[in-house]
């Protein structure tokens, strides 16, 4: 079996005395593509954000690619503890990519100015070759004839198919989606779960938490379903979206009707 690209082991993340995440284990292998599912407030950007380390986990251990991301330091009340210095975290966030509920753009730039910016500066890279990939992954969700237009003059779906550009454009390994599609009026909604599911079938591993339930079924091989800071029910979407043997899991898919498989 191939080795996982990325290991969760024991993650727990507290926010003073609130403990959001609960002891998390996960593998994800290459070429996974992962639905993350649950209610508001049950920990799934908190999730997303600790695997590129925005949030700091509080205990348990990441591995990308097979190498620990930090060091441990000891034990507390709270589990094992691990330090991490900024330039490992530098290069993991090279390494995973993310693409927000909104969009992040920096307002000031153009759409070409804003995918060429991460490259410029983080990766040292030539203006020309930054420019020259840059403009590809513009053409592959769609918006390199948008490439001299400011944010301000674009609509959500097309802000967020430049995010997707962005993102894309640092070559990462793996690819988090935290509700891409949540600040979409509904026409647009469509047009970046297309961008996405383009993405999905070149292979990339891409972890997606969405409440886009249908899109889930046929985008993922796993479905997620996080409920008080643990992944409660796990499997294929057949198992978790339309066989799902838990109490909690089929309440929830209770509340969305309006949606097809």
């Amino acid at each position: 079996m191939t080795a996982p690209i990325v290991r969760i082991s024991g993650l727990h993340k507290w926010f003073g005395e609130n403990h959001v995440l609960k002891g998390i284990d996960f593998d994800v292998q290459p070429g996974d593509r992962v639905a993350v599912l649950g209610s508001s407030g049950s920990g799934k950007s908190t999730f997303l954000r600790c695997l590129n380390f925005m949030e700091i986990p509080t205990s348990g251990s990441i591995e990308l690619k097979g190498k620990r991301i930090g060091k441990p330091s000891g034990l507390d009340a709270k589990g094992e503890r691990t330090s991490y210095s900024q330039s490992e975290l530098s290069e993991v966030r090279k390494q995973v990519g993310m693409v927000f509920q909104q969009f992040n753009l920096f307002p000031h730039m153009t759409v070409l100015g804003n995918v060429m910016e991460g490259l410029t500066t983080v990766l040292g890279l030539e203006a020309k070759i930054a420019r020259q990939r840059s403009m590809a992954q513009l053409e592959k969700v769609g918006m390199a004839h948008k490439a001299d237009a400011y944010p301000g003059r674009l609509s959500g779906g097309q802000q967020q198919r430049v995010a997707i550009a962005r993102a894309l454009a640092m070559e990462p390994e793996v690819l988090l989606f935290d509700e891409p599609t949540s600040s979409l009026d509904p026409e647009l909604v469509g047009e970046v779960l297309n961008v996405i599911k383009d993405l999905a079938q070149e292979g990339r591993t891409m972890l997606l938490v969405t409440h886009e339930l249908g899109f889930a079924y046929h985008y993922a091989n796993k479905v997620l379903f996080l409920a008080d800071g643990q992944f409660y029910e796990t499997g294929t979407p057949d198992e978790v979206l339309r066989n799902p043997q838990k109490e909690r899991t089929q309440r929830f898919l209770e509340r969305f009707t309006a949606f097809s498989f």
